[in-house]
């Protein structure tokens, strides 16, 4: 028995066959090169067919296909919205796997990237054998993966977990209308937007971040400042800390997780500040529960999402 797992990101698509145990048998890697709507949906076919030609190859009985995708999978239509991908507002992609399989002995799961990145650690990675767990997914954007007693949560419309509109400072501003308060302040993005906020108000600054142009710093800008001992990165980057902290707290006391993996591109560099995260956390918190979670990396990195979409296929063949 064996299951495929598919990866959509926004710049590129990863599929693999895995055997029960979690080995990969094979695996593909096709960039989008600016593809959009009906174009990825033809790459995705496309390298299925791959996969299934390959595992006839090798005498290996698909079973599942699980796929990930950036974004919302709506499970009660099949379609998913990818703000990432033109065209990928309402795409139907249950039915573009469905019709490339051509079996109803061959299962298809879609979930969200941030669901598959819970699933994918606790099958292979940093929370493997936890029942409750959390991912929290910090890159471009913020979203957290959520495992509750074994189960994802979804919410009534499959759009559990989108934490970067968590409420944390006050007054509301129209700047957080687009991606929500704690996503301004501690994503990617938003600690180069703060840190632009800083460098547009504080004109005597001359530190590592006041030789680059305003509108191009970015986070990696933050974090290679930091290391210098710039006091600008320091001021953004202890900021972030605060809401990390905050969210970890409001998370352990709503779920009393085992652990809280972080991940994504940003975690990365921010791994240094867990203890620091933790430290914050505790002010915060549920005093019984922040005691009992433990805060830790991704070691699957990259993969949490291929690995996960495996993992999703897998389940539905086990239920």
């Amino acid at each position: 028995m064996a299951v495929i797992g598919l990866d959509l990101g926004g710049t590129k698509l990863a599929g693999a066959i895995f055997d029960e145990n979690g080995k990969i048998l094979d695996k593909k890697l096709s960039p989008l090169e600016k593809r959009k709507g009906k174009e990825v949906g033809s790459l995705i076919k496309v390298l299925v067919n791959e996969l299934l030609q390959n595992a006839d190859k090798m005498n290996i009985k698909i079973s599942a296909i699980g796929a990930c995708v950036p974004g919302i999978s709506y499970s009660k239509t099949g379609k998913v919205w990818a703000p990432n991908i033109p065209g990928w507002e309402d795409y139907p992609l249950m039915e573009e796997l469905i019709s490339v399989v051509k079996s109803d002995k061959i299962k298809v799961k879609i979930d969200s990237d941030r669901a598959c990145y819970i699933l994918g650690e606790t099958w292979q990675g940093a929370a493997k054998g936890c029942k409750d767990a959390i991912f929290l997914a910090v890159g471009t954007g913020i979203g957290a993966g959520i495992l509750v007693n074994g189960e994802i949560l979804r919410g009534s419309n499959d759009i559990g977990g989108a934490i970067g509109w968590l409420a944390l400072d006050r007054p509301f501003y129209e700047k957080y209308v687009s991606c929500g308060c704690f996503e301004y302040h501690a994503s990617g993005e938003g600690i180069a937007k703060v840190a632009k906020e800083y460098l547009s108000l504080e004109k005597k600054y001359n530190g590592e971040l006041s030789k680059k142009l305003i509108e191009q710093v970015t986070s990696h800008n933050v974090f290679e400042a930091y290391k210098t001992g710039d006091k600008l990165a320091e001021k953004v980057l202890n900021e972030a800390v605060e809401f990390w902290g905050m969210t970890v707290a409001n998370l352990v006391s709503l779920f009393n997780p085992e652990k809280i993996i972080f991940g994504g591109g940003v975690f990365g560099p921010a791994v240094q500040f867990l203890d620091d995260i933790f430290s914050e956390a505790k002010k915060w918190a549920q005093p019984i529960s922040i005691n009992q979670v433990t805060l830790e990396a991704s070691i699957l990195g990259g993969d949490a999402g291929l690995i996960g979409a495996g993992y999703l296929a897998l389940r539905s063949i086990k239920k």
